[in-house]
């Protein structure tokens, strides 16, 4: 029986993972489920998959979820803090853990999972940007099987399944939806708001990551995702804009050979990969029908309209701390734009800003890089409160 923690619980792809693995009752068990600060949401999961232990990141939202598994007559055991569950995935309590913490605040508990040589699904983007070769040189060292749960880079999983596969490998092309503004001037951009850009034509996800679909920063932040998870220079790594969302993403070899993923866009699929890898466990996703969805376009991104993505390429060629400023910048721009502080297209500004004002240093250390990451939250924070 494998045993599961699933952190970011009441989010999108939590929910996604949790179908699954009441899908394979014979085989997949919620042992840890974790959740930011949605009480309610938590206790109702616990209610239905039963789980030992159960975490909120708020403390102040420990009290209602003890007593409200109290109330529920449920032997889940309450936890509270990051701390918390950092002791619980390097434990014996779970052998699997899914990764879907957004941001930062999920780069300690992804970092316990690696170095305690767990199966780690991994959603949460900003481990990797942030500390991508402290974390690959973690699980490495740790024998840590790592399937990465973007659906972009789980296609690349698929198709690399072995380093003979990696030796002949030419390059990768990630795929974009375009998100919901593919298209459009960057003048057209101006005026749009936090609801026009989290309702993203293809995908159900919450709002940072669809503002980060909204501006092509999601695919930058795949960049430089994909560069660590498979030992790819950034000039080996390209992306096209591909509407229909079927292609997932392609490998291109040095004998001329291309590779592609396809199939419909569910989070399920994915991590069914990653539940089963090597072997395939049905997820609940159909089939691909090509006849019924007719046709496959692709067209190159638009970086004018789009400045995000060029600003990742550039991060990830400066190396060093560059990809931890960027990040951050953009957290706290995407953040004061969903709060109507500033506007769609000053996201990339500040976060260009935020990089020019800070020139990269070496990534010697996780000290090193969070420090990186506090002065950029303060640069950006900074420059919003002066515009404001």
């Amino acid at each position: 029986m494998q045993r599961i923690a699933v952190l970011g619980a009441t989010g999108s792809i939590g929910s996604s993972a949790l179908d699954v693995i009441a899908r394979h009752p014979e085989r997949l068990q919620v042992c840890v489920l974790a959740a930011g600060g949605r009480v309610d949401a938590l206790l109702a999961l616990c209610e239905r998959h039963r789980p030992a232990h159960a975490v909120i990141a708020d403390p102040e939202c420990y009290a209602p979820l003890r007593d409200g598994l109290r109330a529920r007559g449920l032997d889940t055991q309450a936890h509270c803090g990051d701390a918390a569950l950092v002791d619980l995935v390097a434990s014996d309590a779970c052998d699997t853990v899914v990764a879907a913490i957004v941001g930062a605040a999920g780069l300690d508990s992804t970092l316990a999972a690696a170095a305690a040589g767990k199966r780690l699904l991994l959603a949460n983007k900003e481990s990797l940007v942030l500390a991508g070769e402290l974390l690959m040189r973690t699980a490495h060292e740790a024998g840590t099987t790592i399937v990465p749960i973007d659906s972009e880079h789980n296609a690349i999983f698929q198709c690399l399944p072995d380093a003979h596969a990696h030796a002949g490998l030419a390059r990768i092309v990630l795929t974009a939806s375009g998100g919901p503004f593919r298209g459009r001037a960057r003048e057209a951009l101006a005026q749009v708001t936090p609801e026009q850009a989290v309702a993203h034509p293809k995908w159900s996800m919450g709002p940072k990551i669809s503002v980060d679909s909204a501006t092509l920063m999601n695919k930058g932040l795949e960049v430089i995702e994909a560069h660590h998870l498979f030992g790819v220079p950034g000039a080996r790594i390209d992306v096209l804009v591909h509407p229909q969302s079927l292609v997932h993403s392609l490998v291109e070899f040095v004998d001329g050979s291309t590779l592609a993923q396809l199939g419909l866009p569910d989070m399920r699929t994915a991590l069914a990969v990653g539940f089963g890898w090597p072997e395939r466990i049905a997820s609940g996703v159909a089939g691909l029908d090509l006849l019924a969805h007719g046709r496959l376009d692709f067209e190159a991104p638009d970086l004018d309209a789009f400045p995000c993505l060029r600003l990742a390429f550039a991060a990830l060629a400066a190396g060093g701390t560059a990809p931890a400023v960027l990040n951050a910048a953009n957290e706290v721009a995407v953040s004061a734009f969903l709060q109507r502080r500033i506007g769609f297209l000053a996201i990339p500004a500040l976060v260009e800003d935020t990089l020019a004002a800070l020139p990269s240093t070496p990534a010697t250390s996780l000290a090193a890089l969070r420090d990186a990451d506090a002065q950029a939250r303060r640069y950006a924070g900074q420059a919003i409160d002066h515009k404001a």
